[in-house]
């Protein structure tokens, strides 16, 4: 069993977890220092050792980014996961893009440690099952093949869709033939999340449930 975190300690655990699912690569030990104003390397060194020692990540000494984050197991088998919403008209990954909760899942769900949530926006991979508004698991350990369905950061835009590698870049296919496909040169700007590995689908929209109770009421 892990040990408990200290406040400071859960906050850069959390960060850890935050900055892989935007980026897709772990922070060094200056952008850690830099996001909570911490002066001394050796501070933020101490911070990552204490997480090592008590269960949360593992280190490799011989990389600037050597962290990896551990399997937490909670209560039940349950794991905490990060729902990222980006806001309307803003760039997902720009400050005030997103205001990430935390979602739990079964971990027998989760395909690996850092996996993270984003909703599904629009119905172009209807086909392939995944609908507006689903919850989309991306685990960016988890290597996609051509064919595959990935979450793919376009501009400031998040998609879903098929990957096709190409000599010139890749072809993010859309399930609906009326969708156009996206066509991402090695120059754009665009980042690979990670893999689809899990669809989840809420059949009852709580708020509006509890609304339309509140109504007849």
């Amino acid at each position: 069993m892990t040990e408990p975190l200290t406040p400071t300690e859960r906050k850069v655990y959390q960060y850890l977890i935050d900055f892989l699912a935007e980026n897709t690569y772990q922070p060094s030990i200056r952008e850690i220092g830099k996001k909570f104003r911490i002066k001394s390397t050796k501070t933020v060194s101490d911070l990552l050792h204490a997480l090592t020692a008590k269960g949360y990540i593992q280190r490799d000494p011989s990389r600037s980014r050597g962290v990896r984050i551990l399997a937490h197991q909670g209560p039940g088998s349950v794991q905490t996961l990060r729902l990222y919403q980006p806001a309307a008209g803003v760039a997902f990954g720009a400050a005030g893009a997103e205001a990430p909760t935390e979602v739990r899942f079964d971990r027998r769900f989760v395909a690996s440690d850092d996996t993270f949530v984003v909703r599904a926006d629009g119905s172009a991979m209807a086909a392939r099952g995944i609908l507006d508004g689903d919850y989309v698991l991306v685990s960016p350990t988890v290597a996609p093949r051509d064919g595959d369905l990935v979450a793919v950061r376009v501009g400031g835009e998040v998609v879903v869709r098929t990957v096709e590698r190409r000599v010139d870049g890749v072809i993010l296919r859309a399930a609906d033939p009326t969708v156009g496909d996206i066509a991402v040169r090695p120059t754009d700007d665009h980042a690979v999340l990670g893999a689809v590995t899990g669809v989840f689908r809420a059949l009852v929209d709580r708020d509006a449930a509890i609304f339309a109770g509140a109504v007849s009421a």
